[in-house]
């Protein structure tokens, strides 16, 4: 049994953060229903490198965050649509939304409606900046949150910064602590029968995964800068030139830098007085970046990482995204999955699953992303609606 199974969530989510929680919650079993506009469905639909699948409303952006769900069309703005959804409430266990606040409400679904309808229903609303505050009723989307979030101004080094995560981080937090905030709130429902509601901020969120950053702000006084590709806590810590290619070491601890001195050749540097001390060596870590990248010089990013490694000292090559998705490693954990025949598309889609394995069996999609609208008669009818009703519906728009 899944960890989730028989739990059925309602995705009336767009974009990303909402889809990708409720990726993770269809991954461990759930039956993640997603509720879409007629016609035009999620916007992702419309996203992603390729034109042609944009162009079929099945483009890249969607397919990577909702395999393993059902699609439903439902005008919510209509009165019959607005029937159908609410029958469909009675039945499940999750709402997860990510409207600006107060669109739920005007729709006549916000929490305290559907609570009426389902009192122990989980109900997570994603927003930018949540249900309350001064900006609660401004647009968001990633780059925006990255900004307001100070996770631009540590990105980068002195020159370059401020910058933009090369993914929607903020984004992909967001639905991280909504799935998260999700699976606790079901928890407790099996044990006292009650629901909750969930408010989740994008920009909290961000904050809360910037803990080392912002600690140095709130306890030690001190306004992060951007490194580029130095650890603030420690050196020689960073991304390093060598022969071919470059290398990222991680010598947090004294004796994992005495070793890798010794590994490239210059165990001199390890008693050198500039750098033998923790403090001293991060007050000089470009100087110290210079004389490690004058010997790494002699092999390449790929010999020096193995030999590292074999010795304790973390270090891995800068790969790009094709090259990590062909790492053994990866092939051997699973973490692709793969659907040879999915429909609306003439290729086979290959998807990354969840970042975890269970001893019970590992979360993964049940299939491929649905079409727009795929299962609406089936739901429909798993709601009671006969043929007559059904056929009505459509030609009304309400589904």
């Amino acid at each position: 049994m899944k960890l989730l199974e028989n739990v059925r969530v309602l995705d009336l989510t767009n974009v990303l953060a909402g889809p990708f929680c409720c990726y993770q919650l269809a991954q461990l079993g759930a039956d993640v229903i997603k509720i879409e506009a007629p016609s035009t469905g999620d916007l992702a639909r419309q996203l992603g490198a390729d034109a042609e699948l944009n162009r079929r409303l099945m483009g890249a952006s969607f397919l990577a965050q909702n395999a393993g769900k059902r699609s439903l069309t439902i005008n919510l703005k209509s009165r019959a649509g607005k029937a159908v959804f609410r029958r469909l409430v009675a039945t499940a266990d999750v709402v997860v939304e990510n409207f600006r606040p107060g669109v739920m409400d005007r729709l006549g679904f916000g929490y305290s409606e559907l609570n009426k309808v389902k009192p122990d229903l989980v109900y997570c609303a994603i927003s930018g900046f949540g249900q309350n505050g001064a900006l609660k009723d401004d647009p968001a989307y990633d780059q925006i949150v990255q900004g307001l979030s100070g996770v631009m101004s540590i990105t980068g080094d002195r020159e370059t910064a401020p910058l933009r995560v090369g993914f929607p981080v903020a984004d992909t937090i967001g639905g991280i602590t909504a799935a998260f905030a999700v699976a606790a709130a079901l928890f407790r429902r099996e044990r006292s029968g009650e629901g909750e509601f969930i408010d989740v901020s994008m920009l909290e969120s961000t904050l809360v995964a910037m803990g080392w950053a912002v600690s140095n702000w709130l306890i030690a006084g001190v306004n992060p800068e951007p490194l580029g590709n130095e650890n603030m806590t420690a050196s020689p810590s960073g991304t390093f030139k060598t022969g071919k290619g470059l290398l990222n070491i991680a010598a947090n601890k004294q004796e994992q830098f005495e070793i890798l001195c010794a590994l490239f050749g210059r165990k001199e540097l390890a008693t050198d007085p500039r750098y033998s001390d923790r403090e001293d060596r991060k007050k000089k870590r470009f100087e110290l970046r210079d004389e490690i990248e004058l010997a790494l010089m002699a092999k390449s990013a790929k010999e020096w990482a193995l030999l590292f490694n074999q010795h304790g000292v973390p270090a891995g090559e800068v790969l790009s995204i094709p090259e990590a998705l062909q790492q053994p490693q990866i092939a051997e954990r699973g973490l692709i999955g793969r659907f040879p025949t999915t429909a609306g598309i003439d290729r086979e889609i290959a998807v990354v699953r969840s970042g975890c394995h269970l001893a019970s069996g590992d979360p993964a999609p049940a299939g491929p992303p649905p079409r727009l609208g795929a299962d609406t008669e089936n739901i429909l009818k798993e709601l009671g609606y006969d043929r007559n009703t059904i056929d009505k519906l459509r030609e009304s728009g309400a589904v």
